[in-house]
């Protein structure tokens, strides 16, 4: 595990923020966090910083998080989305959940198609994430609808690996993810592993 792994998750879950925020489809974002140093940055940026997770894995505190929202925006649809989306752009997750709003449940396969990286819930719809792993599969089996939206490479680029994290450089990553990377060596950008794991 490379010495910089918990400054680039920071930096790639505060770009994905960023550009979240700077959808028009967003009304609020919710990051659900115990974690007192990417709380902070999160904050600062904008996002309404949820505690208390339930400690029972990363299903459960997404959960924690849409009960919030809802609770707060009852009018609004809720939609978790992963952290590690370092080149996100706004105009597409726009597109992607203009798409999401035509349906009860609905989410986005990941770049392999065999996670996922968006899960959405429509007002009076259960709100019913099934991330990790083979989780595309599994939105499938529980009725979700997945969402084919062309052009919407930046919200299907997750980074689980260094591989990953090239991807989503070659697609243009946020100011924060793209210092780390300049500043970090070739050698060290392919001993870090990624990412997002302290943010929901």
């Amino acid at each position: 595990m490379g010495p910089h792994r918990e400054d680039l998750a920071l930096a790639v879950a505060c770009d994905t923020v960023a550009a979240a925020r700077s959808a028009t489809g967003v009304a609020v974002v919710f990051a659900v966090t115990d974690d007192a140093r990417a709380g902070g940055a999160l904050a600062a940026l904008g996002a309404v910083v949820v505690g208390g997770e339930p400690g029972t894995g990363l299903n459960p505190a997404l959960a924690h998080g849409a009960a919030v929202a809802r609770a707060r925006r009852p009018d609004l649809g809720v939609c978790a989305l992963s952290a590690d989306l370092p080149a996100l752009r706004p105009e597409e997750l726009d597109r992607v959940l203009a798409a999401a709003g035509a349906h009860g449940r609905s989410f986005l396969p990941d770049a392999p198609g065999v996670g996922t990286t968006l899960f959405a819930a429509s007002v009076g719809h259960p709100f019913t994430p099934a991330f990790e792993g083979a989780s595309r599969a599994r939105h499938l089996s529980v009725g979700a609808r997945e969402l084919d939206v062309p052009g919407t490479a930046s919200v299907r680029r997750d980074v689980d690996t260094p591989q990953d994290l090239r991807a989503a450089v070659e697609l243009g990553v946020g100011p924060r993810t793209r210092e780390l990377w300049d500043r970090l060596g070739p050698r060290s950008r392919f001993e870090e592993g990624c990412c997002a794991e302290g943010v929901r």
